[in-house]
């Protein structure tokens, strides 16, 4: 009989909702637009950081820049030697990277120049070569290209092949010799591996020269502080950046880009808490003659209170599932379009990644208790209000 009672009760909360249906559809559509800005901007922000953090585990413990004049140039190879001599020091390897700008397309490919036998100086760049065919056939050299490189070159019409063009104005023509997979799209998507002798044409560089140096560190990591101390001493015009200030610089990167975030998150909030402002403080004059009539029929506090629970729960909750299954739509299968600008900016450097698909638990949660329970309360306290006065004076 009980179970009866509160199926009926459930019925007619649901009924009681579409008899209103207007007033209830708008605060729907409010509650789940505030719910899809919220969780949308906070997949995105999770999703991004998900790809910075496992992107910063793969880079190297120290890399060394050469500036003259406030100006980044070339690092002389000849410095090897002398940095391998420091304690601590476990490897160290001259790269040959940079950016290559294909005008067609209005974006910049990270060009990455890496001997066949020599050893990569991430684990991620070892994984991402390996078993590649680097035959040259009948081109210049070979080259392999990350998923995002392929797609732009398809675009272009260029299926086997690439034709760079050096500084000095000839063309370079260097076949593709494979496809690179990573889940790291921030690493790998718009890299371009190629031999070392064809990266020094394309960027015009002496052979005798590296772009920067990275360092591999064979003692504890608490003596890399020691380390760049002493590299700093033997080379005064070198820039030493450790794997930690580039988790600062990420870190200090997304602070910045939260801040409008938290604006963002200002206002839906200041939104929503008008509505919840506006239901707590008092009930229109139709829904406190329908609580008043239901006291005349016999309905006590409780029993009011549970129908206006439910009525409450109902449309709190679609909204939260509807808002939240309308982001998770926008983010991973739209790739978040206008919002993710928030964080990614607009720039030409990269070709287009995905966003990993990261949800978190904490995340629902916090999303659920910031709108159901808040509205639930707001829909009661009301209610309450309401209820505990006589039916009659209700009624008047």
């Amino acid at each position: 009989m009980l179970f009866s009672f509160r199926w009926l009760l459930l019925e007619y909360a649901v009924r009681s909702l579409f008899r209103r249906f207007g007033k209830n559809f708008f605060i729907f559509l409010i509650l789940s637009f505030l719910i899809f800005i919220l969780s949308s901007v906070l997949m995105i922000a999770e999703s991004i950081k998900a790809e910075l953090n496992a992107t910063l585990k793969t880079l190297p413990d120290i890399t060394l820049q050469r500036f003259v004049a406030g100006k980044q140039t070339q690092i002389p190879i000849s410095r090897v030697d002398a940095l391998l001599e420091i304690q601590g020091v476990g490897s160290v390897t001259p790269r040959i990277w940079g950016y290559y700008y294909f005008k067609p397309a209005g974006v910049n490919f990270s060009v990455v120049g890496l001997d066949i036998y020599e050893e990569p100086y991430s684990a991620t760049m070892a994984r991402l070569i390996k078993d590649v065919n680097w035959t040259q056939g009948s081109y210049d050299a070979m080259m392999i290209v990350g998923e995002g490189v392929k797609t732009i070159l398809r675009e272009n019409y260029y299926n086997d092949f690439f034709h760079f063009i050096t500084p000095e104005g000839q063309t370079k023509k260097v076949g593709i010799a494979g496809v690179f997979h990573s889940d790291l799209a921030l690493e790998a998507n718009d890299l371009i591996v190629l031999p070392k002798r064809a990266a020094y044409e394309i960027f015009g560089m002496n052979a005798s020269d590296a772009t920067d140096i990275v360092l591999k560190v064979s003692a504890n990591v608490s003596e890399i502080p020691t380390i760049v101390a002493k590299i700093i001493e033997k080379f005064p015009d070198l820039r030493v950046v450790t794997r930690d200030d580039i988790r600062v610089s990420y870190q200090n990167i997304f602070d910045y880009k939260s801040g409008f975030f938290l604006a963002l998150f200002c206002v839906c909030a200041f939104a929503f808490f008008i509505i919840v402002y506006d239901k707590s403080n008092a009930l229109s004059s139709e829904e406190k003659k329908e609580i008043g009539i239901l006291k005349a029929l016999g309905w006590d506090t409780d029993t009011v209170l549970q129908e206006k629970f439910f009525e409450s729960f109902i449309l709190s909750l679609g909204a939260f599932l509807f808002g939240l299954a309308t982001a998770l739509f926008y983010v991973y299968a739209l790739q978040a379009p206008l919002l993710r600008a928030i964080f990614t900016g607009y720039s030409a450097l990269k070709p287009p990644f995905d966003l990993p698909y990261t949800l978190s638990v904490s995340m629902i949660v916090l999303l659920f208790l910031l709108s159901v329970p808040v509205y639930i309360a707001a829909t009661l306290i009301p209610a309450w209000r309401t209820s505990i006065v006589d039916a009659d004076e209700v009624l008047r």
